[in-house]
């Protein structure tokens, strides 16, 4: 089965430490996602974030990095969709839109594989360059 929505890191970093900063729509989807044993996915940038996220982590609710990654590693349902060719070339067509790259990269993944991106990012929801779930 194919994951239907991507995870920006704000939301995989929820999701996993403190889910109830998550919206609504976020908890439903993630929550039947589960239920139904769906796979959700992830951009290859995001461990990227996550590790350099681990130097200005402030909610001493959040899970530790080696936690974290542990916790992506054994997790079946999540996938890492790694950077392509096709993936850099959809960055380079989004302009400058997004200046932060990891965003780009984000966005790139969900628009190339087709998939719903579940953020709370506020730039990403307003450039409307990709079908978003706040």
């Amino acid at each position: 089965m194919s994951p239907r929505f991507l995870l920006d890191t704000h939301v995989l970093i929820r999701w996993l430490s403190v889910p109830r900063q998550l919206s609504r729509e976020q908890t439903r989807i993630l929550r039947e996602s589960v239920r139904r044993r769906e796979p959700v996915a992830i951009s290859a940038i995001t461990l990227l974030e996550i590790a350099l996220l681990a130097d200005k982590r402030t909610d001493p609710r959040e899970i530790p990095v080696d936690r974290l990654f542990t916790a992506l590693e054994s997790d079946p349902f999540l996938q890492t969709i790694p950077l392509s060719v096709e993936i850099a070339s959809e960055v380079a067509a989004l302009g400058p839109s997004l200046r932060d790259p990891a965003d780009r990269v984000i966005v790139a993944t969900a628009r190339v594989r087709s998939l719903r991106l579940l953020t709370s990012d506020r730039r990403i929801v307003q450039s409307n360059l990709v079908a978003v779930v706040a």
